[in-house]
């Protein structure tokens, strides 16, 4: 029997079309005057930031219906637009757009492009 962990159970999650999978940054308790914050502030905030774990394939493409080259086959696979998010990007998203959902007993967002405002990246010169 195969075991599984954490890890390999994330690797067979399987994201839909022009969603990503993120997993939020730790706010802070604790405003920068030294203010301590009641629990339920930060689930109330319009803009959360987070990892993307796993992407999406991307927009779907529409097949081009040439019914007239019926001698062609019917092995065509459908064609994606890629996503500009990447996994290990840094995302700044809105909350409105997004699903929670625990998985393993993480929370993570499901977030379509859409409501990714900003990416941060790590490159590698």
């Amino acid at each position: 029997m195969q075991s599984i962990t954490p890890d390999s159970k994330l690797k067979k999650l399987i994201v839909v079309g022009d969603r990503v999978l993120v997993k939020p940054v730790k706010q802070s308790d604790k405003t920068n005057s030294g203010l301590f914050l009641p629990p339920g502030v930060q689930e109330k905030e319009k803009i959360q930031s987070g990892y993307i774990i796993k992407v999406g394939p991307g927009y779907p493409l529409p097949l081009p219906t040439d019914e007239d080259d019926a001698w062609k086959g019917k092995d065509e696979q459908i064609k994606y637009i890629p996503l500009q998010a990447e996994e290990g990007d840094l995302a700044i998203f809105l909350q409105k757009g997004a699903i929670e959902v625990i998985y393993e007993n993480e929370r993570y967002f499901i977030v379509p492009q859409s409501s990714i405002l900003m990416l941060e990246r790590e490159e590698d010169f």
